[in-house]
């Protein structure tokens, strides 16, 4: 890392925004950590992406993801959390120095640093599917399904999670396609067995999606190919994507344990990593839940977790 004049020292410094970085920033503002918050790419994180949310505490007549963590900011700044544009780009994390270098320029070493990145979901790359990314094309099935009650819709994968969300989705849809690029299913033998016993599931074997179909009031079908040949058309108004996410924890893969799949290592229940003074929360460390509730409860944990640390000093 390039030694610069002029870095800043701040107490507590938190990586990410969204349901676990904001939440952390309200904490440690409230213990009065002084913290500085740098937003990243996507200012609110992943559940900016969805329209409508309707299983968060305090919102019954539901909100968007976009006007959420927008109040969850709001109430960071209200306690006093600086909040900033700007992206971290790399990083020095040791038990002695934590150095950060935002958007290649700007260093700042903090006594205390909380990892709030959280994970990417995959897709297909197609361009119809981004233009229709919240108007149908959804990457998280208990956030969006409920807006598909009696409706048919399609899972991409075949995997535990893609069968899981079949699962999930059939208890919602009158019908659930399957579409999984093998001739097999990856998933658990148990739940291959309850996908396929499950008669509202259709499977359909060696498909890729080629296009998303749809208009001005989102996805009307999918255009599939079997095998490289045969083109399918299919009639649904919600594709579900289940191939996976991506933590976005590439910066530190360094200095941080991560695990097989590249989700940060916390000891414990809580949200320490293998350096003291990092600590993670929300998606980054979590490959399992991957809820806001869950994202924020984290958030706290991690300012918590920050101040108990910080008074050890």
């Amino acid at each position: 890392m390039k030694q610069q004049t002029d870095t800043e020292k701040v107490t507590c410094l938190i990586i990410g925004s969204g349901p676990a970085g904001y939440t952390a920033a309200i904490y440690a503002s409230r213990a009065n950590l002084h913290p500085v918050l740098y937003e990243g790419m996507q200012t609110g994180g992943q559940l900016t992406t969805t329209n409508e949310v309707e299983n968060f505490p305090g919102y019954p007549n539901g909100v968007s993801g976009t006007e959420m963590m927008e109040d969850i900011r709001k109430q960071a700044l209200k306690f006093g959390a600086d909040i900033r544009e700007g992206n971290v780009t790399s990083v020095v994390l040791t038990d002695s120095v934590k150095k950060v270098v935002v958007d290649g320029k700007k260093e700042i070493e903090a006594q205390a640093v909380i990892i709030a990145t959280g994970a990417s979901a995959r897709y297909l790359g197609l361009e119809s599917e981004r233009k229709f990314r919240g108007m149908g094309v959804s990457a998280c099935a208990v956030c969006d399904g409920f807006f598909y009650r009696k409706q048919t819709v399609a899972v991409v994968g075949g995997g535990d999670t893609a069968v899981g969300d079949a699962l999930y989705l059939a208890g919602i849809a009158n019908k659930v396609y399957l579409i999984v690029r093998k001739n097999y299913l990856r998933a658990s033998k148990v739940l291959q067995e309850r996908v396929k016993n499950t008669p509202n599931i259709e499977i359909l074997f060696e498909h890729v999606t080629k296009e998303v179909l749809g208009d001005d009031s989102g996805v009307t079908g999918l255009l599939l190919e079997k095998q490289g040949k045969e083109s399918v058309q299919i009639d649904v108004t919600g594709l579900f994507l289940a191939i996976g996410h991506q933590p976005n924890t590439a910066i530190f893969k360094d200095f941080i344990s991560l695990d097989e799949n590249g989700y940060i290592v916390t000891e414990g229940k809580g949200s320490q990593t293998n350096v003291k003074g990092v600590f993670a929360c929300g998606d980054v460390q979590d490959p399992i839940y991957r809820q806001a509730i869950t994202a924020a409860a984290s958030g706290c944990k991690a300012a918590l977790d920050t101040e108990r640390y910080l008074q050890s000093l």
